[in-house]
């Protein structure tokens, strides 16, 4: 008996036990954290698929019969009690009832996107043919049956006639939709800036007091130029205007109430029903580069969300950008110049302790410092030309990005610090035997050896920056930013521009949005869209920390 004892006492103190318990709390968080990422891919990703869209005629708790369309997006399982307690008649069924819930669209006609529908009450079922799904810039989707298309008022095809002549006037229609887009936003959008310039040099000169005759003569002639370039921009966007306007689709509802929709309102169409499995995976790809590439509409409940994603990349960079050299230089000077004591001691307290400070507390700081003093000074300084209207006085993303910044240095600074503190006292002593000096030693030697430990700290600050909300939505980020802060206009990089970004779009979409069924799947997608940027940008410092790793083996 003793012996098995001993042989128990002995097992634990080898510590083997704890080390199967930390095997298996690593590999349960692992199993939570893809699980997790498996649900949002599902959720999220599940969204694009094109979902037949089936007719319901059904009863509700007044009596009425009702006949509705729409695709079944999500079905569950309700207690009877709570339908009873909602005023269902369902006294003779027994269990849980399933719920389905209902995109029905067609929002300029029912006032609402979805409605939900229990089964007990669902009469007949059916899968029409001839359905067709119409995605709209405005009032979400549309569905219900193709009647007659018309060009100028007039009727131009109807019946089977009408599929043929849809398709190839809608072609036409997203060509002028996407010429129109070019002009507005691009050319035009860059004379308004070059005019805007102008007024600023003129504002400029007058203030400085050296505006004369000759520059009042060449900035008319820039500015007569520019507005001649705008008024034939004008005349062209008119002259698409009425082309894309002249066609228009007469579509009927389900329940027989037709409705005329004009071609430039509409963003694609499609027949789900009547598709096969290969159209089916064109549609879904082609939805998720959409989302990927395109622009948010209707409140950012559809459409995509680029600006954000790249809004996000952007502020993530100039905030590594930013991070790197203030972090390295503090933990150069923490561990190779500071004398070693009391004070150095506070000092690395401090620096631990603002690691624990809340991200808001940061963002009301930035809002305090940033934008309101050192970006008020700026303005008064170099663009007072610009006033009242703000340019660094204001929030942008050069502010954001130094928040962060920021909110990060406290890891940057530990990580670096513990990087040099690993480096052998040999290497050093060495580099000093041969003639270097010790400045010539740090930046030859030292710090190329320890630069893994600074790419390790600069992983974990973009892991924290990137998902970051609550001070960003102070000091930067909006709903909906209408310019991208990199675009074809010098300076070409505007960091005085507000930005989008892809945690905060989660919050407005998920929390703020006036159609939160519709909104729901776009959190998920959102959230997987973010999860993704994240990783990819720690992958590529993971690759760079590991060449450097590879690098400096034999220092280490």
């Amino acid at each position: 008996m003793s012996v098995v004892n001993n042989k128990k006492v002995g097992w634990f103190r080898s510590g083997t036990p704890w080390v199967w318990v930390s095997a298996g709390a690593v590999s349960i968080s692992l199993v939570m954290v893809f699980g997790l990422l498996l649900l949002i891919a599902v959720r999220g990703l599940g969204y694009f698929w094109p979902v037949d869209v089936v007719a319901m005629d059904y009863t509700e708790r007044d009596g009425t019969e009702v006949r509705v369309m729409g695709e079944q997006r999500e079905t569950e399982r309700v207690p009877l009690e709570r339908l009873i307690e909602a005023g269902y008649s369902l006294e003779n069924h027994r269990g849980d009832v399933e719920r389905h819930l209902l995109k029905v669209g067609n929002r300029d006609l029912y006032g609402m996107d979805f409605r939900s529908v229990i089964e007990p009450d669902v009469k007949n079922r059916t899968t029409p043919e001839g359905v067709i799904v119409i995605e709209r810039y405005e009032w979400g989707n549309f569905y219900g049956f193709l009647e007659s298309v018309k060009a100028s008022g007039t009727i131009v095809a109807e019946g089977a006639a009408a599929r043929t002549e849809l398709k190839q006037r809608l072609e036409r229609s997203l060509a002028l939709h996407d010429e129109i887009k070019q002009i507005e936003k691009s050319d035009i959008g860059a004379i308004n800036y070059e005019l805007e310039q102008l007024r600023l040099k003129q504002r400029k000169l007058e203030l400085s007091n050296t505006f004369d005759a000759a520059q009042e003569q060449a900035i008319s002639a820039a500015r007569a130029e520019a507005e001649q370039r705008y008024e034939l921009l004008q005349k062209k966007l008119t002259d698409l205007y009425a082309a894309i306007n002249r066609d228009s689709v007469m579509v009927r509802s389900i329940e027989g109430r037709e409705v005329e929709i004009a071609l430039s309102k509409i963003v694609r169409i499609y027949r789900p029903n009547e598709m096969g499995y290969g159209d089916k995976l064109l549609h879904y790809f082609s939805k998720i580069w959409e989302f990927l590439s395109d622009e948010p509409r209707e409140a950012n409940t559809e459409g995509g969300i680029f600006p954000a994603i790249f809004g996000t990349v952007l502020m993530v960079i100039l905030m590594a950008i930013l991070v790197t050299p203030f972090g390295v230089i503090a933990a150069i000077y923490l561990r190779e110049y500071a004398k070693q004591g009391p004070v150095t001691r506070v000092i690395r307290i401090a620096v631990n302790n603002l690691a624990g400070v809340p991200s808001v507390v940061y963002g009301v700081f930035g809002l305090g410092f940033f934008v309101y003093f050192l970006g008020g000074n700026i303005d008064a300084l170099f663009f007072p030309e610009a006033a009242p209207a703000p340019t660094f006085g204001t929030p942008g993303i050069l502010w954001s990005s130094l928040t962060l910044a920021i909110l990060t240095l406290p890891v940057v600074i530990v990580a670096t610090e513990e990087g040099l503190s690993r480096i052998p006292i040999a290497v050093r002593e060495g580099s000093l035997a041969l003639g270097a000096t010790k400045a010539e030693t740090l930046w030859r030697i030292v710090i190329p050896m320890a630069s893994p430990a600074l790419m390790t700290g600069l992983i974990l600050a973009i892991a924290r920056a990137a998902g970051e909300v609550a001070p960003l939505m102070l000091v930067g980020v909006v709903k909906l930013a209408p310019s991208l802060p990199l675009d074809g206009n010098f300076p070409f990089l505007h960091l005085d521009r507000k930005f989008m970004h892809l945690g905060f779009h989660i919050y407005d979409v998920g929390f703020q949005s006036p159609n939160v069924e519709a909104a729901r799947p776009l959190v998920y997608a959102t959230a997987l869209l973010l999860v993704i940027v994240i990783v990819v940008l720690n992958l590529a410092a993971i690759h760079i920390r590991n060449r450097l790793r590879q690098k400096y083996q034999a220092g280490h």
